[in-house]
């Protein structure tokens, strides 16, 4: 079984990309990085910073979030951030070497009350060159329509796991909620960033699932963070078997076959892995990463380390991923030229 980037599908059934995660491990990388290599330079990877604007006492049940009010956790309830806080942090975040800045509040949707702030951020980090991304919640259309004219590039709303295995997850919040708040981002213009978790207890065919919610949207996601749970103490999930590392590998490898043309981000549980796991992450097709040292509350690499991973295997942060498809053309046209020998061998097979 093999996928191309000719025509992007969005008609993916469980069952095929159950077929995929099942090919052997070489195999399943081989054609995810061919299909990489089709689309994006494979030696770049995007690098954001993302930051927690309000912190703690989030209304939402999801098991696995230490700012859950259900749960007593080490978490902090902070208010919503000043603006120049906000601001010097992302200074920092550019000089580190970070294109995009994300802006995370645990909300279960953003009040009119905090609106005004929220825009002051959103233009204030833009004047400084980066890219913006926020996840507040859930967004009415009007308040999407707001975001998008101040300048927000992207909007992350994570779907979490397969809509079989949500109700395990949360019972606040629907999956259709979820839903509808990606495409009242996507109608107003902006980018979707767009991903899940795994490592919660889910099935193969729940990873499956939760692949086939974001490959079939009328417009694939422009960024799929992949999370590993971070077991935090005092959440239901604390206590839960880890997920076999192959296992998440396979699962950036899918994503990438899926969602050719989206950066796959490798995302919140990197703290716990080996060197050699995020190098297999990378051959899978993963392009994107978080740097600093959280994310939102829970820990994450320091860059220094991230900078020397790096330099040994031979990775260079992206300068800028809000490509025209002008430049995008010419960024696919390099890498495929530069490694025309393994595809003319792939298509020979």
């Amino acid at each position: 079984m093999s996928a191309s980037t000719t025509s992007l599908r969005h008609d993916w059934q469980v069952a095929e990309i159950e077929a995929l995660f099942a090919l052997p491990f070489n195999e399943l990388l081989f054609q995810a990085q061919l299909i990489h290599r089709e689309n994006f330079n494979p030696n770049e990877v995007q690098v954001s910073t993302l930051l927690s604007i309000k912190t703690g006492a989030c209304p939402e049940d999801c098991k696995y979030c230490p700012q859950s009010a259900h749960y007593t956790t080490d978490v902090d309830r902070e208010r919503l951030m000043a603006v120049e806080k906000v601001l010097k942090e992302a200074e920092a975040a550019k000089q580190q070497g970070a294109s995009r800045f994300c802006m995370g509040a645990a909300w279960r949707n953003p009040k009119d009350r905090d609106m005004p702030y929220v825009i002051e951020m959103i233009k204030g980090v833009k004047e400084l060159g980066l890219e913006t991304c926020m996840t507040l919640g859930m967004l009415s259309p009007q308040q999407a329509q707001a975001l998008k004219e101040a300048g927000l590039d992207y909007y992350n709303h994570n779907l979490d796991t397969s809509p079989e295995f949500y109700g395990e997850i949360i019972t606040t919040r629907t999956y259709k909620d979820r839903l509808t708040t990606l495409q009242n981002v996507r109608d107003a213009g902006m980018k979707v960033c767009a991903g899940g978790i795994v490592g919660m207890g889910e099935s193969r065919r729940d990873r499956a699932g939760l692949l086939v919610q974001l490959a079939n949207l009328p417009q694939h996601p422009e960024s799929v963070p992949v999370n590993m749970l971070v077991k935090v103490k005092g959440t239901p999930f604390a206590e839960l078997d880890d997920l076999d590392p192959f296992e998440f590998v396979r699962t950036i490898a899918v994503a990438r076959i899926l969602m050719p043309q989206s950066f796959v981000r490798l995302s919140a549980g990197r703290e716990t892995m080996s060197d050699e796991l995020q190098a297999l992450c990378f051959m899978a097709g993963a392009n994107s990463i978080f740097y600093g040292e959280r994310l939102l509350t829970t820990p994450n690499p320091e860059t220094n380390r991230d900078l020397q991973l790096f330099e040994r295997l031979g990775l260079q942060p992206m300068a800028h991923a809000d490509y025209s498809d002008d430049v995008h053309e010419a960024v696919i046209t390099d890498a495929v030229n530069e490694q025309q020998q393994p595809a003319r061998f792939y298509e020979a097979r």
